[in-house]
């Protein structure tokens, strides 16, 4: 199986974690949701299968295009 990085495409302060280690999740499914300038930005799979890690949690700063879960497709 190949390992698949998820990333975050904006900086901020991750306010949810919308999968679980293990979960199944399909393309476009939410992971994560990233809170910037007032919003909460979703950052999506890009593509089907199971979450192997969840490298993030609530409160933490990430930066643009960091890694913050990664997937068994």
């Amino acid at each position: 199986m190949a390992e698949i990085k998820i990333v975050t495409e904006v900086a901020g302060r991750v306010c949810a974690i919308a999968a679980s280690n293990g979960g199944e999740i399909g393309i476009g499914d939410d992971v994560v949701f990233v809170e910037a300038m007032k919003m909460e930005i979703p950052v999506a799979s890009p593509a089907a299968g199971r979450i192997k890690s969840i490298l993030v949690s609530v409160d933490d700063v990430v930066a643009e295009g960091q890694t913050i879960a990664t997937l068994e497709a």
